[in-house]
């Protein structure tokens, strides 16, 4: 059974890919040095002409890889930073997205924008720390935060395999989990699991967070009946996996490190509360309303939701249940 930290297992999940299918292909910047350490020892493996370094022009080769795409081609482009996705919004979202829509789904584009170490690392400050999924999630791309090594490798697979464009977020804070990975295998996009069973309160976490609703849901065992729901792909999201969730334990909290106005939380809240009866106001822990990170530690850390905000969203919302 192969113990696989997250970071290696989108290693394996690209190695995979590429083995399996010739026309997947890498490109970004500094990524034949594998600055970002996912992409370690592909170049040796797979040659200069399916591990390409990039210019500085995110635009430039993020179209590039849109024309690949409609040549039949498979790329997966990395992004060192989160923040890079603002300067190719446009060729994401207006391109590559709407072009099978457009063309009444004569074309595919299948691109997968991986972002490894998406959000806060530390004194990395405002313009490096975003998590700006609900950006995507808006606009109908298909969304993915794996929380897991084995969701990290199977969340990957699948969206090289999509058809269509994937933004895959990989949370810093989760890069350095390990875990046993028996049969790493695909994930089905747009089904959520849960991880921890619970009888009182659903509790909806993005991301690396699932582990800090796991660990809280641990420490309040005695007190309260805590069910973790992690979404996995938060679009197209598991509506009615959340809601068959929900429907048994009647309340509802959600925590997730991005900002708070029009952020994916809220949008969880406000599709829940359509379609379930709760016996208590529903909450949500994230970021402050247009957040930006600062350099401090101490200050980073203020601004990111943690675990004593997640237990007394958990408790209050008990107790007004």
């Amino acid at each position: 059974m192969p113990r696989l930290s997250y970071r290696r297992a989108l290693t394996r999940a690209l190695a995979d890919e590429m083995t399996r299918d010739e026309s997947v292909f890498l490109l970004g910047e500094d990524i034949r040095v594998a600055a970002a350490n996912v992409t370690s020892g592909l170049l040796k493996r797979f040659g200069p002409e399916r591990v390409v370094d990039t210019p500085l022009s995110e635009q430039a080769f993020t179209s590039f890889a849109t024309g690949a795409a409609l040549a039949g081609l498979r790329p997966v482009i990395e992004f060192q930073i989160p923040s890079l996705l603002f300067l190719v919004f446009e060729q994401i979202v207006n391109h590559a997205h709407k072009f099978p829509l457009m063309t009444g789904g004569q074309c595919a584009v299948p691109v997968t924008y991986l972002v490894p170490g998406s959000g806060s690392r530390t004194g990395w400050a405002g313009q490096h720390s975003d998590h700006p999924y609900s950006l995507f999630a808006h606009v109908g791309v298909t969304t993915v935060v794996p929380a897991t090594p084995a969701d990290a490798y199977g969340l990957l697979v699948s969206a090289i395999r999509c058809d269509d464009p994937v933004v895959v977020f990989a949370p810093a804070g989760a890069m350095d989990l390990r875990a046993d990975v028996a049969d790493p295998a695909p994930v089905p996009l747009g089904r959520g699991v849960v991880r921890r069973a619970g009888t009182d309160v659903t509790v909806v976490a993005v991301g690396h967070l699932v582990h800090d609703a796991l660990a809280v849901a641990g420490d309040l065992a005695g007190q309260v009946s805590v069910e973790v729901f992690d979404p996995r792909t938060l679009y197209p999201f598991d509506w009615d996996g959340l809601v068959e969730s929900v429907s048994r334990t009647g309340r509802l909290v959600v925590v997730d490190d991005s900002n708070r106005s029009c952020g994916i939380a809220g949008e969880i809240i406000a599709t829940v509360v359509e379609r379930v009866r709760l016996l208590a106001p529903p909450r949500r822990v994230t970021r402050p309303d247009g957040a930006v990170l600062p350099f401090a530690p101490a200050l980073d850390r203020a601004v990111q939701p943690g675990r004593d905000q997640l237990t007394a969203a958990i408790q209050l919302t008990v107790k007004d249940g």
